[in-house]
C-alpha cells in the first residue's frame, strides 16, 4: 500500500489456486479470515474471491461480505452459469478472467462467420454476449492500444438479435 501511495485498497480478491483456469473444493477459512481483519482495520474496503466454487463463496460469506466473485467464464466456457444467476440474486459482482479466449478453431470459425454477419470484429461479438449474458457482469478485457480499447468499448452498444445469441449459444457445444 505504501508503494501505490494509498490508505486503502478498495477491492481484494482470494485468488484460490485451483486448476488455472477451474477452482478446486477446499476450506478459505484461514486466508480469508485474514483479509477480513484487514478489512476491520480499515486496509481494505471490500473482499472477493476468485476462482472458487459455490461452496467456497458460501463459506466466506460466513465470514464476512463478498462483493465480487473472478472466475473462468466466456462465450464457449461456461460452467459457471447457474453460479452468475445465484450471484445477480445477490448483487454480487461476477468478473471473468478469460473474457476473450481458449476458443477452438471450430468456435473461433463460427465466431468470426456471425461476426461478419454483423459487421463487427469476433472478439467485440464474444464481449457483447457476455454484457448481454447478466446485468451482475463486469468486464475487464485486456488492451494494449487504444485502437483495440475503442474496439472493445464499441461492443457496450451493440446489440445481438435473438438469433445471432442463439447461433452463439451453440459454441459452447461445439
Amino acid at each position: 500500500m505504501r508503494h501505490l501511495g494509498l490508505d486503502r485498497l478498495d477491492v481484494v480478491n482470494l485468488r484460490l489456486m485451483g486448476d488455472v483456469h477451474a477452482p478446486r473444493d477446499g476450506s478459505l477459512e484461514a486466508p480469508f479470515t485474514a483479509l477480513a481483519r484487514l478489512r476491520d482495520q480499515g486496509l481494505i474496503r471490500h473482499l472477493g474471491l476468485s476462482n472458487v466454487t459455490a461452496s467456497q463463496i458460501a463459506e466466506a460469506q460466513q465470514i464476512a461480505p463478498v462483493v465480487c466473485v473472478q472466475n473462468h467464464y466466456n462465450l464457449v466456457h461456461r460452467s459457471d452459469d447457474g453460479l452468475i444467476d445465484h450471484l445477480a440474486a445477490q448483487g454480487i459482482a461476477f468478473v471473468p478472467f478469460f473474457p476473450l479466449g481458449g476458443f477452438s478453431p471450430i468456435q473461433s470459425d463460427t465466431l468470426s462467420d456471425i461476426a461478419r454477419d454483423v459487421a463487427a470484429t469476433p472478439l467485440q461479438v464474444a464481449l457483447a454476449w457476455l454484457l448481454a449474458r447478466s446485468r451482475n457482469l463486469v468486464l475487464i478485457p485486456g488492451t494494449a492500444s487504444l485502437s483495440h480499447l475503442r474496439e472493445n468499448c464499441a461492443a457496450s452498444d451493440m446489440v445481438l438479435s435473438a438469433d445471432v445469441r442463439e447461433r452463439l449459444g451453440t459454441l459452447a457445444q461445439t
